[in-house]
């Protein structure tokens, strides 16, 4: 599949693709795009769809559509909130949800949404904090450094402050939010609809989901005034319109070296993509078993079927090569232009034989780090918590710039919003987890291996993951605050079975973190630095920077592609989405649905295509078009665009969206949303389009 869509033939000497580029807002290329496309936005539109667009924290993108704190994202990225919200007998994630009243909207526990209000370029200060050093040193004097700048700026709970790092180091900014934690489900569709077609049209197109959901950000118990929203537009979106998306891509990795690629093609994708086959495994026998282990679990099983298949797509397209040729030939360029560049070949001399030593030294303590540094071994909600208990009760006491980097000032309220929340823990899926983590620590460093010993002592990993579950009880969550208040004291003296083994293996999972963060990461940081800057000197700021889960704009246009001579059209409608239907999951449509048929025309557009670059991380973004109006919620991308990020491939790379007109018809005809609509097109009505 991914080779035959990467052979092109003109793939390695390709420039730069109109469309390709995760522009950050205050380097965006308005006149590119006039060049393109005849429309040049305005400093005025940029402010106001940078304003508009939300990042949730825990990995997805969003927008506001109304002036009362409505955003509108994917169902997949409120996912954990729906399922918090579902018990047995009131299966939200099953039937849908909608408030009808302010009252109705109910908080979900995990989700801080951020919106964008200040940058500011901070490249001098990391650059001073960290002159003439290396290795573990140039590595605490960042995070140190980091840590106070975020301090200084984080002056309330409302107020998120995040140094960001931009093209690997060669830039760093200082990225201001407005903070909110209490978020309120308003709609949700049924599962079903809203991942219709399931793993087998996961990361396909033609598609035909509903991949929607609409939340509300309060304020001091009254929803959030939110005067910078995006309208919806009253014309939809056609073939061949000019669209921009406006997100937040979790990462892409095009400005990585030769060696670092070969490092994920060869050693952690094909560890990763093992892991997760035997995870799925796991699951769907557990999910099998009764439709109770089902309800609790089908939301991890779909969570672990789309991580593989993502990485499966990035293993395939690092394996191609056509793309490694290319790879290795920008990298030889590139060391041309620095080789003639003294100040350039200054920056990176021994810069590349350091960091294959660091690969290497990698390659050797993987297993090591990622059963304890990374906690691959413990994966328990439970032990989470205990783990965050324990380290806070050390950290916290420490100055600022000392602690680790999750418990510093400016994290702190994400971190009280996680240990506080109120959010059920299924125990037979976390015994599951549990002793799937128990048994990959086993087998990964032997069962002669000291710390194995040590955590599973005589045990049965089964045996012993049950046992902690049951006899935990950080499950409450006024046991969590009452060691998390009590501080050290607390946590010494606690006798939860969670908490006991989170503090007899604190001392080596932190210093397996350590050796990793300054023997491997600082390394890798600092020399991905000096290639940063060595290539700012040689190319200026051309092209974006790599995406780092901080928010960019993206341009592109709503167009189909060619699969091997068969075209894929740009849009699919509501008739093709009836004519999909079968009856039989994953292509059964809820009732809802097969009730509203002929209420809405076949030929309203549902889904659609578009040229638009982006990643994992865009979940969520707003499609909006020339008035900086929403006429599509991005969901998902195509098979090719798994590859994207390494690279850009214009001709197939396609991002898919729910079509606003889908997004309106099914909230008005199929779902009755009256409360919705209604704001939405009231908020439509009050707009004024921004100054082009």
């Amino acid at each position: 599949m991914y080779r035959r869509l990467f052979a092109l033939g003109l793939l390695s000497s390709l420039p730069a693709a109109a469309e390709e580029g995760m522009w950050t807002y205050d380097a965006f290329p308005a006149a590119q795009v006039k060049k393109a496309y005849g429309f040049e936005p305005t400093q005025a539109w940029l402010d106001k769809v940078r304003l508009g667009s939300v990042r949730l924290a825990g990995g997805c993108s969003a927008s506001f559509v109304s002036p009362d704190g409505l955003v509108m994202t994917n169902h997949h990225c409120v996912r954990s909130c729906i399922e918090e919200l579902t018990t047995a007998k009131d299966d939200l994630l099953a039937k849908g949800f909608q408030a009808k009243t302010a009252k109705e909207e109910r908080r979900c526990p995990k989700i801080e949404a951020n919106q964008l209000v200040e940058m500011t370029d901070v490249t001098e200060r990391m650059n001073t904090a960290t002159k003439s050093l290396s290795g573990a040193a140039f590595n605490t004097a960042l995070k140190k450094e980091m840590a106070a700048v975020e301090a200084a700026c984080t002056i309330g709970a409302d107020v998120r402050c995040d140094v960001v790092t931009l093209y690997n180091g060669g830039k760093y900014q200082l990225y201001k939010y407005r903070r909110f934690q209490d978020v309120r489900l308003v709609f949700a569709p049924e599962f079903s609809m809203a991942a219709f077609g399931g793993d087998a049209d996961n990361f396909n197109f033609p598609r035909y989901g509903y991949d929607v959901s609409f939340v509300r950000v309060w304020q001091d118990d009254a929803p959030a005034k939110s005067p910078d929203y995006l309208p919806w537009a009253k014309e939809g979106a056609k073939e061949g319109d000019l669209v921009f998306v406006s997100g937040h891509p979790g990462g892409t990795e095009r400005k990585s070296t030769v060696a670092e690629l070969e490092f994920q093609r060869d050693v952690a994708l094909p560890q990763t993509l093992l892991q997760l086959s035997e995870m799925r495994g796991a699951l769907r026998e557990f999910t099998s078993a009764s439709p109770e282990r089902y309800r609790v679990a089908r939301s991890s099983l779909r969570g672990v079927e789309n991580g593989l298949k993502a990485l499966k797509g990035r293993q395939e397209t690092l394996a191609d090569p056509v793309v490694l040729a290319r790879k290795r030939q920008e990298e030889a360029e590139l060391k041309k232009r620095i080789d003639a560049n003294p100040q350039a070949r200054a920056l990176t001399q021994g810069m590349w034989d350091e960091t294959a030593q660091a690969l290497d030294l990698w390659r050797r303590m993987m297993n090591d780090y990622r059963m304890k540094g990374a906690g691959d071994a413990f994966r328990s909600d439970l032990f989470s918590y205990a783990q965050a208990l324990v380290r806070a009760a050390e950290e916290l006491p420490k100055a600022n710039g000392e602690r680790l980097r999750e418990y510093t000032d400016g994290q702190l309220p994400a971190l009280k919003q996680r240990l506080l929340r109120e959010a059920p823990i299924p125990a037979e899926l976390e015994a599951l987890t549990l002793t799937f983590g128990f048994n990959k620590l086993r087998e990964t460093l032997g069962a002669d291996d000291p710390f194995v010993r040590m955590v599973l002592e005589k045990e049965a990993p089964a045996d012993l993951a049950k046992a902690l579950v049951r006899g935990s009880k950080l499950g409450d969550v006024k046991v969590r605050k009452a060691l998390l208040d009590g501080g050290k004291a607390a946590v010494d003296a606690s006798k939860d079975p969670m908490i006991i083994l989170a503090r007899k293996v604190d001392a080596e999972t932190r210093a397996s973190r350590k050796r990793y963060e300054d023997t491997v990461e600082a390394v890798l940081k600092r020399n991905g630095e000096r290639l940063a800057k060595a290539y700012l000197l040689v190319n200026g700021t051309a092209g974006a920077p790599d995406a780092t889960f901080t928010l960019r704009l993206n341009y592109g246009q709503v167009k189909g592609w060619d699969d091997n001579g068969k075209a894929v059209p740009a849009l699919t409608t509501f008739g093709g989405a009836y004519g999909r239907d079968t009856g039989k999951e994953p292509f059964k449509l809820p009732a809802p649905w097969v009730k509203a048929k002929g209420k809405v025309p076949d030929a309203t557009p549902l889904d659609m295509a578009t040229t638009n670059d982006i990643i994992g991380g865009n979940s969520g973004s707003p499609v909006v078009n020339r008035d900086g109006q929403v006429v599509g919620l991005i969901f998902d991308g195509n098979l090719p665009s798994l590859g994207g990020r390494y690279l850009y491939v214009p001709e197939t790379n396609r991002a898919v969206a729910v079509h606003g007109d889908g997004i309106l018809a099914a909230l008005e005809h199929v779902y009755g949303a009256a409360r919705v609509v209604n704001e939405l097109k009231g908020a439509q009505a009050a707009s004024a389009a921004p100054a082009r």
